[in-house]
């Protein structure tokens, strides 16, 4: 392994350390339950996400050494190969990013859960990114089919994370602060701890936030549907009968801040992108690289930003001198894939493909992108590297960005060089990470 490629590889192992469950969760339940202050009799632990199995795995073994007098029950929810193994609390595995049966079952028993609280009970929220799929509990009327079309064409119009959620949330009968509004009713307190996967770590879109108030309105999620061009052709008539509806006030908003008055709610948002960057920052500058953090909020379309982080390259070689430089960043890309396409990959390989075939007159760049939860789009790896090496191997394979880019087959182009970053789920989830090395 060359010294490049190490590098890379162990900046992405410093982001992924930080944002560990095991080491977080039990660090900030102390915060929320100080010493004397610890749950007592009822503590019911919902959750959904890909990082929600390992955050109650993390909770269990917290509860057991330090609440005594708690009675832990629950469920969580989360993707299929990220179980977390648990004795009081379930674990139910689900599809994501598009829902399934399996998932609508899960979450409708949450709802029951929540729904039989009492007066003093605690309800403790374990929330993190993919959770919105997850959570799917549609309201009525609206099927799990319904629920599942919407999401892919969603998915395939190249709306962001943000604007899915949007919508998605007005559909729900647990999302945008309805779990919440459910257990206010039942008059218990509620605690939740969120591992953020978007960009500006809002409660109120991680997850399509189920316990925090909603900015957003019907109104927001119909002109999203219209900005991308998505109707009756695309969006099932019981989807856009009921936003219509909510548009008109005919159905109740969202939970909103007003909402809260007087309730015992706290949404704890325990780990997030830019920490993550932070820690990769961190281990970089003691290889000898100064680094360069660009944000948690890039976003846009990925070959698009490989285009840009190329030129910013470029821009950084020219106009400084003394130490290598580590350009790091997050957020959240998309790809857009016309109809004909099938596509395989994910926005972050193919981010550093276009990176790669934007920078051939940088030939000591390396960079690697992946997805910090462990899976990239639609295959099993988190994202890909390239080195000078690497470079070198594509063109004495004939192996031309420009094709695969076209066809959308990122992962196709970096498996052939034995270029992927396989980590298998990670159980954690704060968004993407990407590195560029930039050698003197």
């Amino acid at each position: 392994m060359s010294q490049q490629e190490t590098i890379l590889r162990s900046a992405f192992a410093a982001a992924l350390a930080v944002a560990d469950p095991k080491e977080i969760v039990p660090e900030y339940l102390s915060k929320i339950f100080p010493l004397g202050s610890e749950p007592k009799g009822k503590c019911l632990v919902v959750g959904a996400g890909k990082a929600s199995a390992s955050m109650a795995t993390a909770l269990e073994s917290h509860a057991k050494t330090h609440w005594p007098n708690a009675t832990l029950e629950g469920l969580v929810l989360t993707r299929y190969g990220h179980h977390s193994p648990t004795s009081d609390i379930q674990i139910i595995e689900a599809g994501h990013p598009v829902p399934d049966q399996a998932g609508m079952d899960g979450a409708k028993e949450i709802h029951r859960l929540v729904g039989e609280l009492q007066a003093g009970d605690i309800l403790i929220a374990l929330i993190s990114g993919g959770g919105s799929s997850l959570l799917t509990l549609p309201q009525a009327g609206i099927s799990i089919e319904d629920m599942r079309k919407t999401t892919e064409a969603l998915l395939r119009s190249g709306a962001p994370i943000e604007e899915m959620n949007v919508v998605r949330k007005h559909l729900s009968a647990i999302q945008g602060g309805n779990l919440a509004r459910l257990a206010i009713a039942r008059g218990a307190r509620i605690e939740a701890l969120l591992i953020s996967d978007v960009t500006g770590d809002s409660p109120a879109d991680i997850a399509s936030g189920p316990c925090a108030p909603d900015y957003s309105t019907y109104q927001d999620a119909l002109d999203i549907l219209a900005k991308h061009h998505l109707g009756t052709n695309s969006i099932p008539k019981s989807v856009l009968s009921h936003l219509e509806r909510g548009a008109a006030g005919e159905i109740p908003e969202t939970l909103k801040v007003g909402d809260l008055d007087n309730t015992q709610v706290k949404n704890h948002v325990i780990a997030t992108a830019y920490k993550s960057l932070e820690a990769a920052a961190d281990y970089v500058r003691t290889q000898g690289y100064e680094p360069v953090i660009l944000g948690d909020t890039i976003t846009g379309e990925a070959q698009d930003v490989g285009v840009d982080q190329a030129d910013l390259a470029r821009q950084y070689l020219m106009k400084t001198i003394g130490a290598p430089i580590a350009i790091i960043s997050g957020g959240e890309c998309t790809v857009t894939i016309p109809d004909e396409v099938k596509g395989r990959g994910g926005r972050c390989s193919e981010y550093l493909l276009s990176l790669l075939a934007a920078s051939t007159d940088l030939p000591k760049i390396a960079a690697l992108a992946a997805d910090t939860d462990g899976i990239d789009g639609s295959e099993k790896n988190a994202g890909a590297w390239f080195t000078p090496a690497i470079r070198q191997a594509a063109h004495e394979q004939n192996l031309i960005p420009s094709k695969y880019l076209s066809e959308h087959d990122c992962y196709g182009f970096f498996a052939q060089l034995d270029a992927l970053v396989e980590t298998g789920p990670t159980l954690t989830n704060v968004n993407d990470f990407r590195i560029i090395l930039l050698d003197r």
